[in-house]
């Protein structure tokens, strides 16, 4: 059985092909994150194999983009792996693989030290056991660039969302409503079409939390959180059918 000691602690290698990113992250690691002590540090997926093999890490903090093998090409060379992987990388597109492939966390470059901390402690939370890190299905769980690194949300979680120019406000069942740097046309690309609906210009509704449906004087449905929003007569045909769709399905 552990100790409370070696609970608190993590050990980790490095892998980056660029020799500032892997002496730049070790040096911020070693000066505010006392928790983690740095085996190695590799510049190539192989080289980062040959470590994991000798020091068998808690963490790897990995580089996506590098030269002939990248980061998720190390991946694939291990079926189950027993370390935790957090991706460290410039481009915050690669989001939704890392979830997918069950990474940890995703700090994007330059990082920052506050999230570096945060994704310390989750590591930590992970690795005693306390949560748990699990691949995401890309059909159930929206994944969203954020300045920290990437949101995940359940498609269950989202009640409606608003247009605010290149912006979109999501209001969600639990928790704090969002302001995200996306349009809501972005938005209806990447949601299933067969539970969101596009009513209006302004307005995306998961069709699931629908409390009321309105057609005196104009088209109106009132969601779960208690919003009234408007249908536009375009849209309304659309409506309705994606309704008796839902109802048969119920």
């Amino acid at each position: 059985m552990p100790t409370q000691s070696e609970m608190n602690k993590l050990t980790a290698i490095i892998v980056d092909d660029e020799l500032h990113g892997r002496e730049n992250l070790k040096k911020i690691i070693e000066n505010y994150c006392h928790e983690v002590e740095i085996l190695g540090l590799a510049d190539s997926v192989n080289n980062a194999k040959k470590l994991v093999s000798l020091h068998m890490p808690d963490v790897v903090f990995l580089d996506i983009s590098m030269p002939v093998l990248d980061g998720f090409d190390f991946l694939d060379e291990y079926v189950e792996p027993d370390f935790m992987v957090v991706f460290v990388t410039a481009h915050e597109e690669y989001g939704i693989n890392a979830v997918k492939v069950g990474a940890v966390d995703y700090l994007l470059k330059p990082i920052n030290i506050k999230e570096l901390k945060q994704t310390i402690k989750k590591l930590l939370m992970v690795k005693n056991k306390k949560i748990k890190i699990e691949t995401a299905n890309e059909e159930e769980k929206l994944i969203i660039p954020a300045s920290h690194g990437f949101s995940v949300w359940l498609f269950d979680d989202i009640i409606w969302m608003e247009a605010e120019g290149c912006y979109t406000k999501v209001f969600v069942k639990e928790g704090k409503n969002s302001i995200v740097s996306r349009t809501l046309k972005d938005f209806e690309e990447s949601l299933p079409k067969e539970k969101f609906c596009r009513i209006h210009k302004s307005h995306l509704i998961n069709l699931k939390y629908i409390k009321d449906y309105s057609n005196i004087d104009g088209y109106f449905v009132t969601m779960i959180d208690g919003s009234r929003l408007e249908i536009s007569r375009r849209k309304a045909p659309e409506f309705t059918q994606k309704i008796k769709t839902v109802m048969k399905a119920v």
